[in-house]
């Protein structure tokens, strides 16, 4: 199995001059893939149609867009639109989100969210088949009942575009395995990851797929140092927050996949603190070994055991963040992880 490697869009501050040198630049590198972020401020598409000029060969994908903010023809047409104008690099990320965001941010009811998720993918690759948009479905229906609306066929003809889901819940990654031509990650520990993973491949090998078609995406931080007990340090926080406020006291996602990768009491102590506005202490909980196994920290040799773990995890699309104050750091970081990549992969050829 090749390890390929994703990045974000490398978008800071607002700073599009240095993005678009950052796509140009991650592409020369050979990355596979850049990957947009959508929550309640830019959009997931738009910086790709921006990046997109600047850039020639490399993947563009959402990762992810928010399903419960458009109707699946919108989410159809866009796609369709990224895909002719990038040349048929355009990836469709897609997720549910969650209730703060679909109900806070867009005033939409999050119900029946993998009833959803399943039908607007139906429903896209209804549209980008070239099929007529007839679909009854329990949360959507086309056209609509008791309308004027008519069954229409896209103006632009059939595209075959990969579309990836963004799951956690082991109904959802069986749909992954089943239906998807990628899954991303979130909260993921190789070590743990075969729940994960072992969902997605019993969706796939019930739906009669090789669970190999199905490109596994995942990953963490890229950042080198001797001093190691530092980078776990300064990544703590950001674990207490994913577990205490990227989501409600009652539904947050992140929390629920860490609980089934056996961490069920760390995450309650972590939320219990968290919600008592006591943030320090509740990321002096994280073990130093939660932060180590899900990033790429430390030295060379530290940092290509963790590839080799995500390897044997089975996931082959390292999605990372290299770390760094300015852009040359960051280039100089995915530079060097690169490296190591590639030589991984000769490793695991020889």
């Amino acid at each position: 199995m090749t390890i390929k490697v994703s990045v974000g869009t490398g978008l800071h501050n607002e700073d599009w001059n240095s993005a678009a040198i950052w796509a140009s630049e991650v592409e020369r590198l050979g990355v596979d893939t850049i990957w947009s972020a959508e929550t309640w401020g830019f959009d997931a598409t738009s910086p790709l149609a921006f990046l997109a000029s600047h850039t020639n060969k490399i993947n563009l994908g959402t990762g992810i867009m928010q399903i419960g903010a458009r109707s699946p023809a919108t989410i159809a047409m866009t796609a369709l639109s990224l895909a002719s104008m990038t040349n048929d690099r355009f990836i469709l990320g897609l997720g549910t989100s969650g209730p703060q965001v679909i109900e806070g941010w867009h005033g939409v009811n999050f119900d029946l969210p993998y009833t959803r998720l399943r039908e607007t993918l139906e429903i896209i690759k209804l549209i980008t088949s070239g099929e007529r948009s007839y679909y009854e479905g329990k949360s959507i229906q086309l056209p609509l009942p008791n309308s004027e609306g008519v069954s229409l066929r896209s103006s632009v003809g059939k595209r075959k575009i990969p579309i990836y889901l963004a799951t956690l819940g082991p109904r959802s990654l069986r749909l992954t395995g089943s239906i998807a031509d990628g899954w991303l990650a979130s909260s993921f520990i190789p070590e743990s990851g075969k729940i994960f993973v072992d969902d997605i491949k019993n969706g796939a090998q019930q739906s009669g797929r090789d669970p190999k078609d199905i490109t596994l995406c995942a990953g963490g931080v890229i950042e080198f140092s001797d001093d190691i007990e530092t980078l776990i340090q300064a990544r703590k926080p950001g674990f207490a927050f994913e577990i205490g406020a990227m989501g409600s006291p009652q539904t947050n996602y992140y929390r629920n996949a860490y609980n089934r990768q056996g961490y069920d009491e760390l995450t309650a102590a972590v939320l219990k603190l968290w919600l008592a506005k006591k943030r320090d202490e509740a990321a002096e909980l994280i073990p130093d070994d939660f932060v180590t196994q899900s990033n790429f920290l430390g030295t060379d040799e530290m940092v290509k055991n963790r590839i080799h773990a995500y390897r044997i995890a089975g996931i082959d699309n390292l999605r990372v963040n290299p770390a760094g104050k300015t852009l040359k750091e960051r280039l100089d970081t995915l530079g060097r992880f690169m490296d190591l990549v590639k030589s991984a992969n000769r490793e695991n050829t020889n």
